[in-house]
């Protein structure tokens, strides 16, 4: 069985985070293991507080992972501070970690920063130049690239800069646009745009979580970057289109859709 291993921030909600990975891999049939970088109080109005995990301890969930049941997949989200990023670009290049997916989460949908400012630039230096393929959304990309994102033909260019400086795939989403969720993947020679229309549903926490975990599934089970990339962006608009409703704000998704009829 194909293993993938999410390092991340726990959800105690249970929609994103750690738990929404956990259900993310395992909906594709896959044994997911998780490092936590930091516990969050949060529910789906928001987050609360986060307790970031002390780097000693982070490095012996990793050094745990790496030297037992190695991952075929890893996907990062969550990490708080500088030295938790040196912690896991050590064990990452120690244990010559494959198929890195990097979730480029700094800003909670809430607007609470889950990363540090100090640590951005080291993040941009250290951290993303590891990842093969990259999940920003479109205030995520702005933010790493300072520049405004607007057109689809701004997107094109964003793309084509992102993958240049950080030398990986990558998979820009569209779902902050109000009039369609159109994503698109560059992979350093070919765009394919993944179309599909904004849903009009305020049950999207942890969107961004189960695409990056659901790409990472892929690439772990060898499909290449945009076949990992379709099955990802199917999966995450029938989890969004089931019309699971929990909650008193901005609700999970349906990770197990697939399962109601076994």
């Amino acid at each position: 069985m194909k293993t993938v291993l999410t390092i991340a921030g726990s959800d105690c909600s249970g929609g994103a985070g750690i738990q929404a990975d956990l259900k993310t891999i395992t909906a594709f049939g896959l044994y997911g293991e998780s490092v936590i970088t930091a516990l969050t109080a949060q529910n789906t109005m928001g987050v609360t507080d986060i307790l970031p995990i002390p780097p000693d301890f982070l490095k012996k969930q990793l050094q745990s992972v790496f030297t037992d049941i190695v991952p075929d997949a890893v996907k990062l989200g969550m990490i708080t501070g500088v030295e938790q990023m040196e912690v896991i670009r050590d064990c990452l290049v120690k244990y010559q970690a494959k198929h890195i997916v990097m979730d480029t989460v700094m800003v909670s949908t809430s607007g609470k920063n889950l990363m540090q400012p100090e640590a951005v630039d080291f993040y941009r230096q250290e951290l993303l130049p590891l990842a093969q393929l990259y999940t920003p959304n479109l205030p995520e990309a702005e933010m790493l690239l300072k520049r405004t994102i607007k057109t689809k033909e701004e997107r094109v260019a964003a793309v084509r800069e992102f993958a240049l400086q950080y030398k990986g795939m990558v998979y820009l989403k569209g779902g902050h646009d109000e009039l369609c969720a159109d994503d698109l993947l560059y992979d350093g020679r070919k765009l394919t745009w993944f179309l599909a229309p904004h849903l009009a549903s305020n049950n999207t926490h942890g969107t961004g979580c189960t695409l990056s975990s659901a790409i990472a599934c892929g690439l772990a089970m060898e499909l290449g970057g945009e076949e990992s990339a379709r099955k990802a962006k199917e999966y995450l608009t029938g989890a969004i289109a089931d019309g699971l409703d929990l909650g008193r704000g901005n609700g999970p998704l349906n990770h197990m859709y697939r399962m109601k009829n076994l």
